[in-house]
């Protein structure tokens, strides 16, 4: 897994060195063990490496005989099965990359139709001058661009591209209010006017620094749920996952999984454990001496099971308050969920021993996990309603302005998942895939494990898996008030210590408990930023802190979260201590 980067100038002579060092030097966290450039004509592109497979041959950018070259931010899963299939091809790298290069030339801008994998990918065709970016289907890997007076410039994470552009841009009104009402952005807009995000299965061409075409294609049937017995459906999904975790292994380095104790991440360990001859790594994280579940001793029981080797992270309020600061400023594209913290210790841990980690991110949208999908199924009068109809800060009256559009995302996309034949529970699931998961659950997980030089794998987001659930019957996915059906069915057989019929309790992490504990002095310090203090009146949101509830816990969380991202990312202001440090420049 890497960093990517790049400028296409509009002027002959290309970007200067200078620029892209500067935006090599911002993506060194992800890819530490080498860097790559790249130069052609007026374009300049930069790779920092993180080597997972290949170690020997798989530097960037890598060639093919034509002339075009690539770098990516990528693992390309069935790297094994595409080189037989590309015939007539003398491959110079045992890389996984290096397929999509020969599949480019023999497909075009259809290459990555072929893929099974998490990709950022560029590639320079100096022949027609074509730069082509494209991202994988589920957005597992960030991509970012700007179409700026003086060029095009791409990156990995936005801060990679100030250097490029001159500058921090200015945020976008649009994208801070969905921010604050939903915990994160939808779209391809950014919360930095100018800087858009390449949308999950998007294909981009530009030349002469503009886009000049645009693709898009999805791993998610437009059909309608098929008539299939549960008989037929575990069998399907037996097989599926089993594939899916096998290829989600292929590495060159030691790798291990999170384990939290609930449905999800009991089958990752549960595949894993029935694919691999040594004990599977898992790392769990609990919260002692709280009101929250702690799922520890769950987690080691599942763990026990297996055999797997499990190692057990405690996360504390004073591991709150020193690592929010720089899991705000890991974020730049931000997503205020507190899940955050404890994900960025847990893959900080992780990093010390494993280059990568495998996740049961997608679970709940892929099995439709969610309550809010049972509520969608539901009609009007026996209390179903739309997802997210509520955001974090209405009838708070917390704001300076009324953030009436926040949901016209939501709205946009629930109507293009619309497609005919869908059920309603299809269009939720896939409304969340459209936004709620590239841009708050995987962008966490991206940002949090890279900024610790860790991959981060996620084999429930496979065309594979997608292909074998995502048109089952709803009742094979929701029954009697509990979702994730048929894999709490399959977890049954493959791995009953897991419990999968339990009712979720979630992973819940205590902030508002914490929050209001420091209120008297925490409220204050956050009105007093400027970033709040543009958009929320101080008397209301020092009231706000004080204020116990689940609601306003969460409010206070929010502004807690945004006040330290727009200090870092706004302000330009490198966080130093902790929470109380950085708000209050060093006075307690």
């Amino acid at each position: 897994m890497c960093g990517i980067a790049g400028m296409m100038s509009t002027r002959p002579e290309g970007p200067g060195s200078q620029v892209l060092d500067a935006m090599a030097a911002a993506l060194a966290h992800r890819g530490p063990d080498g860097r790559g450039d790249y130069r052609s004509g007026n374009l300049g592109m930069v790779q920092t490496r993180l080597a997972i497979i290949d170690l020997e041959t798989g530097d960037q950018p890598i060639h093919e005989p034509q002339g075009a070259a690539l770098i990516a931010n990528a693992e390309i899963y069935n790297y094994v099965e595409l080189r037989p299939q590309i015939t007539g091809v003398n491959f110079t790298t045992a890389s996984d990359c290096e397929p999509p290069l020969h599949l480019f030339r023999r497909h075009g801008l259809d290459f990555a139709h072929h893929l099974r994998g998490m990709y950022a990918i560029a590639i320079h065709d100096p022949a027609d001058g074509r730069l082509v970016l494209a991202r994988d289907p589920f957005g597992i890997k960030p991509l970012y661009y700007a179409e700026a007076p003086h060029g095009f410039i791409f990156a990995s994470e936005p801060h990679a591209m100030f250097p490029a552009l001159g500058g921090t841009p200015r945020i976008s009104r649009t994208a801070r209010d969905e921010l604050l009402q939903l915990q994160f952005t939808t779209g391809s807009e950014t919360m930095f006017e100018g800087i858009k995000r390449v949308l999950p299965g998007e294909t981009l061409v530009v030349n002469d620094g503009r886009v000049i075409e645009r693709r898009r294609y999805s791993v998610l049937d437009d059909g309608p749920p098929e008539a299939s017995t549960e008989e037929d459906a575990l069998e399907r999904l037996d097989a599926a996952l089993s594939d899916s975790v096998m290829v989600h292994q292929r590495s060159d380095v030691p790798y291990g999984m999170f384990l939290s104790g609930g449905i999800d991440s009991s089958a990752v360990l549960a595949l894993m454990a029935r694919l691999n001859h040594r004990p599977v790594r898992a790392f769990t994280i609990g919260f002692p001496e709280t009101d929250v579940p702690d799922e520890r001793a769950h987690a080691r029981a599942v763990a026990a099971a297996v055999g797997a080797e499990h190692v057990e992270v405690t996360f504390e309020e004073a591991d709150f308050w020193s690592l929010l600061p720089q899991v705000a400023a890991a974020l730049d594209d931000p997503c205020a969920d507190y899940a955050t913290v404890p994900t960025f210790k847990l893959a900080r841990k992780a990093g010390e021993e494993l280059k990568v980690i495998l996740s049961g991110e997608g679970g709940d949208e892929m099995f439709a996990g969610y309550g809010r999908y049972r509520s969608v199924m539901r009609p009007w009068w026996r209390g179903g309603r739309a997802m997210r109809v509520r955001g974090i800060f209405d009838r708070l009256d917390v704001l300076r302005e009324d953030t009436p559009a926040w949901r016209d995302g939501v709205h946009a996309a629930e109507v293009t998942e619309s497609k005919p034949g869908r059920s309603r529970l299809q269009i939720a699931q896939a409304t969340d895939c459209a936004d709620w998961l590239p841009n708050d659950l995987l962008t966490k997980l991206d940002r949090c494990l890279m900024a610790h030089s860790v991959e981060g794998r996620t084999p429930f987001l496979d065309p594979a898996v997608a292909a074998a659930v995502f048109r089952l019957p709803d009742r094979l996915k929701v029954s009697g008030g509990m979702g994730k059906m048929i894999l709490r069915r399959w977890l049954a057989r493959a791995l009953p210590a897991a419990e999968p019929f339990s009712r979720k309790r979630g992973f819940t992490v205590p902030v508002g408990e914490w929050i209001l504990s420091r209120a008297e002095t925490l409220g204050p310090l956050v009105a007093a930023q400027p970033g709040v203090a543009e958009i929320a009146r101080r008397d209301a949101v020092i009231e706000l802190f004080q204020t116990a509830g689940k609601r306003t816990g969460f409010a206070a969380w929010t502004l807690l979260f945004y006040a330290l991202w727009h200090r870092r990312h706004v302000q330009g202001r490198m966080p130093e201590g902790d929470v109380f440090d950085v708000l209050g420049d060093g006075a307690h």
